[in-house]
């Protein structure tokens, strides 16, 4: 079973909306992120998604990213995103035109389990807001890596909506095992211009992790 990674770029108050640039999807604050943007906050991210994996994304967040990166200067950001399947929720199907690609389906839920349940790499999701409240509340997230910017946006799109069901956040370090699975304790790592990483594996209900 492939497990599911959700990675963010998030503000001090929660927005994980448009950090790229200031034409991403109609918002006032797009690009936020941009200037605390460093070399060593982009090769954390790719050492974070790793060799291989593929991409869970909402529509919207795959129409940026697909005006973008298939247009993107080589490098091994753009390299493993192009390469990636991308896994789209979406109500037009036949418009996918970066690949390779495929739709979740009609039923999200189902789709999404579909996938985790068959061999293959891994499943990031990046932006995606109106996915990311669905990986939580059906439990199917494994673990949650939150880039926090020193900024504040009162508006926007928030990692975590209203009604987001409680959940425990078991802090990992990569690497330590305790048994036969993951011990789960705290990563944390500030880059140069004061940005910290963390990374959270997520407590099930009943207190089992993954």
């Amino acid at each position: 079973m492939r497990k599911i990674r959700i990675i963010e770029h998030i503000s001090l108050d929660g927005v994980i909306q448009a950090p790229g640039g200031p034409n991403e999807d109609d918002y006032p604050y797009g690009g936020w992120a941009v200037p605390h943007h460093d070399d060593a906050a982009g090769e954390a991210i790719v050492a974070a998604q790793g060799d291989g994996f593929d991409l869970l994304l909402g529509r919207r967040t795959y129409d940026i990213f697909a005006g973008y990166w298939p247009k993107a200067k080589k490098s091994p950001m753009a390299d493993s995103l192009n390469a990636a399947t991308k896994f789209v929720a979406t109500h037009r199907p036949d418009s996918l035109g970066w690949g390779p690609v495929e739709a979740l389906g009609p039923d999200i839920v189902a789709g999404i389990r579909r996938i985790k349940a068959k061999n293959g790499p891994d499943l990031i999701l990046w932006g995606s807001s109106t996915l990311t409240p669905v990986l939580l509340e059906h439990g199917l997230a494994d673990e949650v890596m939150l880039l926090i910017y020193p900024v504040l946006l009162g508006t926007g799109k928030r990692f975590f909506s209203d009604g987001t069901p409680p959940r425990e956040l078991a802090r990992q370090h990569e690497g330590w095992v305790l048994g036969r699975h993951p011990q789960h304790l705290q990563t944390q790592r500030a880059f140069a211009d004061g940005v910290p990483r963390r990374r959270e594996g997520v407590r099930r209900r009943g207190g089992s992790r993954n």
